[in-house]
């Protein structure tokens, strides 16, 4: 028995010095949940921080984390290897968020509300980009898809081709989502472009 647990000391001490890409092949051909848990210490946190983001609740983005989660494992054998994990994970989280919103009339709802009162907050006042620190009052200015896609851009650091898989967008759409979301985040705060003036 306690032969086990320092077998399991090892394992899971050389797990975290495995890449990504091994850890989901000895988690498909192995059927090894520690790897596919090693992989979920790895990126819980962007994922949840991601779809906090997004969801209007950030319960119902937990909620919608772990079932991501689950979908990812489900799903595991589909990632090519092309791409980044975290890319991958986060078009499944993606997937998991806009199910949930088609299931839930109450969601719009919510973030139509949310929509409305940051509006009404904003008041179109005139601050210093450095000055504006409530990312969440930014962000709901955006589309859905706008918010998405900055978030995977500057939060979860992805790069144009990584988010372009994510969300199976082209690479020339993702760079003009993301320009018209600044634009309209700029203008609806009169945030100056400190490169323009």
């Amino acid at each position: 028995m306690a032969c086990d647990g320092a077998w399991e000391i090892v394992q899971s001490a050389t797990l975290l010095e495995v890449d990504d890409q091994s850890l989901v092949t000895l988690a498909v051909v192995s059927q090894d949940t520690a790897a596919y848990g090693e992989l979920i210490r790895r990126h819980q946190s962007r994922v949840r921080n991601f779809l906090r983001k997004l969801a209007a609740d950030p319960v119902e983005a937990d909620d919608l984390s772990q079932e991501a989660f689950l979908h990812a494992w489900d799903k595991l054998q589909t990632y090519s290897g092309r791409g980044s994990f975290i890319g991958w994970l986060l078009k499944v989280a993606y997937t998991t968020f806009l199910q949930s919103k088609r299931k839930s009339k109450r969601y719009s709802e919510v973030l139509n509300e949310v929509g409305y009162v940051a509006e009404q907050q904003s008041g179109r006042y005139t601050q210093d980009a450095d000055e504006v620190s409530d990312l969440d009052k930014l962000l709901a200015v955006l589309t859905e898809e706008e918010r998405a896609i900055m978030v995977m851009s500057y939060a979860c650091g992805l790069s144009h081709r990584e988010i372009g898989d994510a969300t199976g967008l082209p690479v020339g759409t993702v760079k003009s989502i993301i320009f018209r979301g600044k634009k309209k985040i700029r203008t609806n705060f009169d945030i100056k472009d400190h490169k323009h003036g």
